[in-house]
């Protein structure tokens, strides 16, 4: 375990191997589960504020659920606002490619340069789960290990790509490049 400032790195983060394989899941972690993604509080308006502009990215669908309940549903089990489901499986921001595979509308719209906004953090960080302890302000960094990512298990070990290099952008992106040289030190002394 490594402890950075707040925030506690499991050992499997910074051990285990991992390399997203769609070819072999086919976006499953979009669809499956019982919650939505978990979203962060300023998420919820940024998502509220580029709707008008991610529409022709999302299914019909998708589109009818966010109208109806909005982008984001708080998930009573879970203790967390999340994205908006449809009918309580897929994510309502999913859409299905021509392979069958399911990819972020969100994503879809900034890679085409539509929003600055790439997608929810815990979504570009998955499978890296962060739990935040209010009282003591601690973040915990784990790896939600789950059996519709064994592919990219198998592949990240044939790549050797460790967790923390393959979320190195979204690692960055939430807590910035220093804390990320901090990791790349303390891995190093490991």
């Amino acid at each position: 375990m490594l402890w950075i400032d707040n925030k506690i790195i499991s050992d499997e983060v910074m051990e285990e191997y991992f390399s997203c394989n769609l070819n072999a899941c086919k976006g499953a972690c979009c669809w499956e589960g019982d919650y939505g993604a978990p979203l962060e509080e300023e998420e919820i308006e940024i998502l509220e504020n580029i709707l008008d502009k991610i529409r022709p990215f999302l299914s019909t669908e998708g589109l009818e659920e966010i109208e109806k309940n909005g982008p984001a549903t708080w998930f009573e089990k879970a203790e967390e606002y999340g994205t908006t489901l449809i009918n309580g499986g897929a994510c309502a921001f999913l859409s299905i490619d021509d392979s069958g595979t399911a990819k972020c509308g969100i994503e879809k719209a900034w890679e085409e340069g539509v929003i600055d906004f790439r997608k929810p953090i815990s979504c570009h960080l998955y499978p890296i789960r962060i739990t935040k302890q209010k009282k003591s302000q601690l973040e915990y960094i784990n790896y939600d290990r789950w059996d519709i990512c064994a592919e990219a298990c198998t592949k990240g070990l044939k790549e050797k790509m460790p967790l923390y290099l393959f979320a190195k952008d979204a690692l960055i992106r939430k807590y910035g490049s220093d804390f990320f040289e901090q990791l790349l030190e303390a891995k190093s002394e490991m």
